[in-house]
């Protein structure tokens, strides 16, 4: 097993633009277009031999068998060719290179906005819901815990399934279930078969986002892998934006059975994709195969790893305070602050759209310029500071607040967390190369457990107040700061 530092270290000194390979990873080295770099020009001594074959280990160009599947018309050859005579052929290659990493850049980020769709798109249909199963309102909002429940739990079996039979096979069972769930769903009977269907759901689409996450371990590190997961937050930031209006447009045309059908449809699509399209990422020899007493053993160690644990709670604690916000902000924006439902639709776009474009400035601006735990720190601070002025708000300490500076700090929060949550999953990531899938799992569960227990805290006082949202927001991002600088320790230099 190779030291984490040391990839850290690897990954602080290498070029813009550059993946770091670890030393303990047969997976060839990507330069942030999904399929291997391209091998530097032959010295005029070698021009007569043929160019390094890049076939020997499985890549993303090819299957672990051997047999070529997407992208692998350019994972044997650099692009540059193996002499003058390619010059010609250099430009169309490129052409295919730069399109194989656009299509594994939106696969793999479908899949991380499908829970964000699972559960977003069927919040419009929740009162139809209620009235058509004839259920009470609170009993309705069961099928979203359900689905959540669903979600933190299947990454827990998910991630080590695919540290040990690969990634291709888990994902492929676990998207057919999730087809499987999403049409039981449209047709439940009652409203406790919906609540177990979607917990179903949410357990066999847990596959897509943790075995996303252990794709881009398996082929990016260091600057890279952060840069990566910064353009995921670009596909799957908008998930969150275009859900409930895509949901509130379907129910114009059918009822809550068929955004079911719809959600159907869409793991149809992705299944599909990911058959064709997405090659195995995980070498055999770098599975594990000792079942769940290994799998077990693999999550110990990585809670024993003091980084990966700070980075982890940093990243879920951060969450929570994004999922109060989620959870509190139409009560608190409409019943609070007297924001009609289209001008707390324009906000929550407003602040979502922050948080994209702060997770594309740390992709293009800042990784490879700013080390990547003093982004995170800034990141930190500003969710941080956001949260007491929201704080001091809501108390009345400034006097009566407006909706315009509540509204402001809330966009601040959502901004900083563009900074927070790419980095926070790529330093955790970057500490377990050996067990990618295991690390994911940890790192998904754990946020969606954090945040499910925060959401339910910010409504303990009434309808009356916001305070409690400000104050779990307060709460969470301290914690967050004491992890991250008690456990990660990031003013210490990385031994290589």
């Amino acid at each position: 097993m190779s030291d984490p530092g040391s990839a850290r270290t690897a990954a602080a000194t290498a070029p813009v633009g550059d993946s770091v390979a670890t030393p303990d990873s047969d997976i060839a080295a990507y330069d942030g277009t999904g399929i291997p770099a391209a091998s530097p020009p032959p010295s005029p001594s070698s021009a007569g031999r043929a160019a390094p074959a890049a076939t020997g280990s499985p890549v993303a160009g090819s299957s672990a068998t051997g047999s070529p599947v997407a992208g692998s018309a350019v994972a044997g050859s650099p692009v540059n060719g193996s002499g003058a005579g390619d010059k010609h052929r250099s430009v169309p290659q490129l052409s295919r290179r730069r399109r194989a990493g656009l299509l594994m850049t939106l696969v793999l980020g479908g899949l991380t906005a499908l829970p964000a769709l699972s559960m977003d798109m069927y919040l419009p249909a929740l009162p139809a819901v209620s009235g058509t199963l004839h259920t009470q309102a609170a009993t309705a909002q069961l099928t979203l815990t359900g689905c959540l429940l669903g979600l933190a739990v299947g990454q827990l079996v998910v991630g080590p399934m695919s540290d040990q039979f690969g990634r291709r096979r888990p994902l492929l069972i676990g998207m057919s279930g999730y087809v499987i769930a999403g049409a039981a769903c449209a047709f439940a009977p009652s409203i406790e078969t919906l609540i177990l269907f979607r917990l179903v759901q949410g357990l066999t689409g847990a596959a897509g986002i943790v075995i996303a996450r252990a794709v881009v371990r398996d082929l990016y590190d260091g600057l890279a892998m952060a840069r990566f997961f910064s353009t995921l937050m670009l596909i799957s930031g908008l998930a969150p934006i275009l859900a409930p209006v895509l949901g509130g447009q379907i129910l114009r045309f059918t009822d809550w059975r068929g955004v079911f059908l719809v959600l159907t449809c869409v793991g149809v699509v992705l299944t599909a994709v990911v058959a064709r399209w997405l090659p195995e990422t995980l070498a055999h020899d770098k599975r594990h195969s000792g079942g769940v007493p290994d799998a077990l053993r693999t999550m110990r160690g990585l809670f024993a790893d003091r980084a990966f644990t700070g980075y982890l709670l940093a990243g879920s604690l951060s969450f929570a305070a994004l999922f109060a916000y989620v959870s509190a902000s139409p009560f608190v924006m409409q019943e609070i602050y007297g924001a009609s439902p289209q001008t707390f639709s324009l906000l929550f776009m407003v602040n979502s759209i922050g948080l994209v474009t702060a997770g594309q400035i740390n992709g293009k601006l800042l990784v490879g310029r700013v080390p990547l735990d003093r982004v995170l720190a800034f990141g930190l601070c500003m969710t941080g500071t956001a949260a007491v002025a929201l704080l001091l708000m809501t108390g009345g300490v400034f006097g009566k607040a407006g909706l315009f500076p509540v509204a402001a700090a809330l966009c601040v929060l959502m901004t900083g967390m563009g900074f927070v949550m790419p980095n926070s999953n790529s330093q955790g990531l970057m500490r377990a190369p050996h067990a990618a899938g295991s690390a994911s799992a940890l790192l998904g569960t754990s946020q969606f457990l954090i945040g499910a227990v925060a959401s339910p805290l910010v409504g303990v006082a009434g309808e009356r107040t916001a305070v409690p949202m400000a104050l779990v927001q307060v709460g969470a991002l301290s914690i967050a700061a004491v992890a991250f600088v008690g456990l990660c320790r990031p003013w210490r230099t990385p031994r290589s």
